[in-house]
This record gives C-alpha cells, sequence and structure tokens, in this order.
C-alpha cells in the first residue's frame, strides 16, 4: 500500500490475541487503522469509544483480497477514527 505503513498482527507479536485483543492491542499502539476479517467486531465490541478505523474484509483469502486491492485501498483512504469499513471481497 504506497504511502502507508503496513504492519501484521504476526510481525507485532499479536498473532496469539483472540476476541477483541487485537483491536485494544492497536488502540493502545495509536495505529490509525486495523484491517481485519473478524465479521463479529462490531457485534463484541464498542467501537466508538476507539481512536482508530476498522476495515473489515469478508474473506481471509489473500488471492481474492490481492484481486480486490483497488476497493481495500479505496477503504483505507477513506477510513476514519471510529467508524468501521466492510468490504464484500467476491
Amino acid at each position: 500500500m504506497p504511502d502507508h505503513l503496513v504492519v501484521t498482527a504476526f510481525e507485532q507479536g499479536w498473532s496469539t490475541l483472540r476476541n477483541g485483543e487485537p483491536l485494544w492491542a492497536a488502540d493502545r499502539e495509536e495505529f490509525n487503522l486495523l484491517i481485519t476479517t473478524d465479521r463479529r467486531l462490531q457485534h463484541q465490541q464498542n467501537l466508538s469509544a476507539r481512536a482508530i478505523g476498522m476495515i473489515v474484509l469478508s474473506t481471509t483469502s489473500w488471492s481474492r483480497i490481492r484481486a480486490c486491492e483497488h476497493m481495500v485501498v479505496a477503504a483505507v483512504e477513506s477510513a476514519r477514527r471510529s467508524r468501521l469499513i466492510e468490504i464484500e471481497i467476491p
């Protein structure tokens, strides 16, 4: 993603975090945006209290996500604090 520093949960040491913990960690570390495939996130967490923007992808399939890269980039560019954007990846 041009013009953005991107790190994975694994690179951050968060690969074992569950149930909203990655969101708390990203918020605590002052990340601007969290991209996840956890579609239950908005039903399990109080997102309005977050200082971080969130994008939820409908699949974990990297090949499908890569094919829709333009959708992800557009969502990243429009992401705002405390806002959740869902992307349905075909």
